[in-house]
């Protein structure tokens, strides 16, 4: 998070909302009312971020819901993110939620600000899977206890039809011939994924582990500090979000190209963390899932970016509620940075280098990965 650096084109309705922001502290946290309110550079599709100044919190403001959710519902989903995943050690702490109304239509929690610096890769990869061990460790609770975060009878299943439902935008999305045969293709590994009966372990995850998402503090210490996309369901996905082409490049701060073996040693660094934290028995058998949910998660993100190549150019909904990826909501700056990597991870040079790395990673966890 990066305060706004002098003059900037900010993005609609941004002074009203800072009024309904101060509107709400009035009425939920009076202590809080009377401090300067400091935009944060707009880094996010959704979420707008305000530095309480001198109270070390900051407020986060959803543009939109990412899960499809109705205001009051969606504050109440990213709140149990930040409660659920606070014992990692690896989030910022959760101080209050301030609940959607007139000037606040989508209400804000107010969270830890986290003081640090971005991710540098790969020198952060180990720091990075360490912290994604720690919360992948975190102990399963009862199915009675997990909602309101998504917790899929088939979580692999739910992501197919995830994905399956973002690639209903692949046509809209003018994708070249060959770049659409590699995702149907992908795709088609992935049902048959889908049809067979095993399955790997269930977590918490993040689901949104891109490094464009960690602060490093002094300490070294990676921290996560977006987290309205938590879920039970893979740990190998948080792993491939944090390495995959399409996430290491998509932040200015922490862009980076890693090497397969970079990748691959990432992985084995999480394994001897999550070993670590008393699971040694179970590292060894997530490994042959390593690469297929490396694929899905790749899946998710391209499917993702056709859908926002189709949704942006449209009007913002005049409800606030649900998911909404119009470029009305954002900073000029970032919708154009968005399209161009769009328009990248779309092109068939990309798609054809992650399907390469792919093939090369299977072939690294079939031997020897590098050690750490």
């Amino acid at each position: 998070m990066t305060t706004l650096p002098g003059k900037h084109h900010e993005p609609a309705g941004l002074p009203a909302l800072l009024d309904g922001l101060r509107q709400a502290l009035r009425s939920a946290q009076p202590q809080l009312a009377t401090l300067p309110l400091q935009p944060m550079l707009d880094k996010g599709l959704a979420h707008h971020h305000v530095r309480l100044q001198g109270s070390g919190l900051i407020a986060r403001l959803p543009k939109q819901s990412q899960m499809g959710l109705p205001a009051a519902a969606n504050l109440a989903y990213e709140a149990a993110c930040f409660r659920r995943a606070a014992a990692s050690g690896h989030v910022p702490a959760l101080a209050g939620s301030l609940p959607p109304g007139p000037g606040l239509p989508r209400g804000g929690l107010l969270v830890e600000e986290i003081v640090g610096r971005p991710a540098r890769l790969p020198d952060d990869l180990p720091a990075i899977a360490t912290a994604l061990a720690a919360l992948h460790a975190l102990p399963l609770p009862p199915a009675a206890e997990r909602a309101p975060l998504l917790d899929a009878a088939d979580p692999l299943r739910a992501l197919q039809l995830e994905i399956d439902h973002q690639a209903q935008h692949l046509g809209a999305a003018g994708l070249p011939p060959r770049a659409l045969a590699l995702i149907a293709s992908a795709r088609a590994a992935l049902a048959r994924q889908c049809q067979a009966q095993a399955r790997p372990l269930r977590r918490l995850i993040a689901f949104d582990a891109h490094p464009g998402n960690f602060l490093l503090r002094a300490d070294g210490r990676a921290m996560l500090v977006d987290l309205e996309k938590a879920r039970y369901s893979h740990p190998p996905l948080d792993l491939a979000h944090a390495t995959l082409y399409t996430s290491t490049t998509w932040d200015v701060a922490s862009h980076a190209v890693l090497s397969p073996r970079q990748v691959a040693a990432a992985y084995v660094t999480w394994e001897a963390a999550w070993a670590a934290h008393g699971h040694p028995g179970d590292a060894p058998g997530q490994r042959p899932w390593f690469v297929p949910l490396r694929a899905a998660m790749w899946l998710w993100s391209v499917t993702w970016c056709a859908k926002w190549r189709v949704l942006a150019p449209r009007d913002t909904p005049a409800a606030a509620d649900g998911e909404d990826w119009s470029q009305q909501l954002t900073a000029d700056a970032l919708v154009a940075h968005v399209r161009e990597r769009v328009d990248h991870y779309l092109g068939v040079p990309v798609i054809e280098q992650v399907a390469d790395e792919l093939r090369t990673l299977q072939q690294l966890f079939d031997t020897a990965a590098p050690a750490p």
